[in-house]
């Protein structure tokens, strides 16, 4: 019988477990990791935060359903993996064998190098155990700190705020998320947390905490200015997480490098997720993803792979669904600062008339923000933010990630002075009906 060892119980390693089972009714499949609570949406932990939803809404696969699968679940931490004798060791000196090993190690959140990091109040948003951490600490109406730039520090701010918490938010830079958004876009996001009682501070770092008892009582910016907080929060990136495969001698570049079929440079060894650098076809190069699709898609990719089912990893248009200070946004393929001279962007805001579109989804309806923003091929659309209203994203979803040529529109869309909407959901339906038939 063959026996499949995963490292990581998170959302890459729990989907290759169900996909070497869906192809193999035998095997056994052992799944090893040190979070108490095993398998949960962290997607899930910004809605947890901000009391959307109860905290049990987040285990959508519960402990039946990896029964019925006949799947185990090992608690403990891996401390070392030998790839030549195809066997791993666990704290406590349990030695397990494999014929084939999964790597789904994940990543974890930076910390800042300062002093005091550990102080009570400081925190971060890596996993549940963080999220119920904050939760205990959050108090109505004392002031809180968030450092950092993208989707999860502003999970932290909204969070916070939500709880009824004073929020500094800083910002190292002159605006929020400016690697992806534009201007108009973060001063949207911007206005939206002030009117929540949120106070942003630009071009603003933490230059040391400051301590009472014990626990963080506030901090010092760069520049001298002292800010009290009863809660520190740090969301500055994410880290692979690198060592076990480094003492396994693994090739490893800013992540564990893969092939198409998602293999390590070890025999029988693959690798998915957060700590993946898996090889993408398309570009030559490759690539880090830290997203929760990305990653589902490379455990049952690695899953089928090592159940014997060849199956090359095909890296798709990239496709996220978050909220930003309230609005719901999709962000599809390139969308952020690099242009080159086949690249036009165009932004369309409230003007626009989005509602009667069939067959579209519109997970977000009623808002005071409507606004699309294109990226231009000389052939294709590149890639797409829709902010608040939702009508527009799958359209834009399918012409994106199919790469349908556009010509024949494309000066209709470039100098379409308030009729975008209209130029783009005629060709996605006759685009689709073309497919039809």
């Amino acid at each position: 019988m063959t026996r499949h060892l995963i490292i990581g119980t998170g959302v890459a390693g729990v989907s290759a477990a169900f996909a070497i089972r869906s192809v193999d009714p035998v095997a056994e499949i052992v799944l090893i990791g040190n979070e108490p609570d095993k398998f949960y949406s962290r997607p899930g932990l910004a809605y947890m935060l901000t009391k959307e939803i109860p905290e049990k809404m987040l285990f959508s696969i519960q402990a039946r359903e990896f029964a019925a699968q006949r799947l185990s679940l090992v608690n403990g931490v891996v401390e070392r993996v030998d790839p030549q004798g195809r066997s791993i060791f666990l704290r406590g000196g349990q030695r397990l064998d494999y014929d084939r090993l999964l790597f789904a190690t994940g990543a974890t959140a930076v910390m800042p190098d300062l002093p005091d990091i550990d102080l009570k109040g400081v925190v971060k948003l890596d996993n549940i155990s963080d999220a119920r951490r904050i939760i205990k600490l959050a108090r109505a109406g004392k002031p809180a700190v968030v450092v950092g730039g993208g989707i999860t520090a502003l999970e932290l701010v909204e969070g916070l705020a939500r709880r009824g918490m004073n929020v500094h938010y800083l910002l190292r830079k002159d605006r929020y998320w400016g690697n992806v958004l534009d201007e108009s876009e973060s001063r949207i996001i911007e206005s939206r947390l002030r009117h929540e009682g949120v106070t942003l501070h630009f071009h603003s770092d933490v230059e040391a905490l400051l301590a009472k008892r014990g626990a963080v009582s506030g901090v010092r910016l760069v520049g001298g200015q002292v800010l009290p907080a009863r809660l520190v929060a740090f969301a500055i990136g994410i880290r692979p997480r690198l060592s076990l495969a480094r003492s396994a001698r693994l090739e490893i570049d800013r992540g564990i490098l893969v092939d198409e079929f998602l293999r390590t440079s070890a025999p029988d060894v693959y690798a998915a997720g957060d700590a993946a650098q898996a090889y993408d076809p398309n570009s030559g190069r490759h690539v880090l993803d830290s997203l929760w699709n990305p990653a589902r898609e490379q455990g049952h990719t690695a899953g089928l792979n090592m159940a014997g089912q060849p199956t090359a990893y095909v890296r798709k248009t990239a496709f996220n669904v978050t909220r930003l200070a309230g609005l719901t946004t999709t962000i599809i393929g390139t969308v952020g600062g690099g242009r080159d001279d086949d690249l036009v962007g165009i932004a369309r805001g409230d003007s626009e008339v989005w509602r009667d579109l069939p067959h579209a989804i519109a997970c977000q309806t009623h808002v005071d923000v409507n606004r699309v923003r294109l990226m231009v091929g000389e052939r294709t659309l590149v890639g797409a933010i829709v902010m608040g209203d939702q009508t527009l994203s799958q359209p834009l979803q399918e012409l994106i990630t199919e790469q349908v040529d556009i010509t024949r529109v494309r000066t209709a869309l470039v100098g379409a002075n308030g009729t975008l909407s209209g130029v783009l959901v005629d060709f996605w339906k006759d685009w689709r009906q073309s497919r039809a038939n």
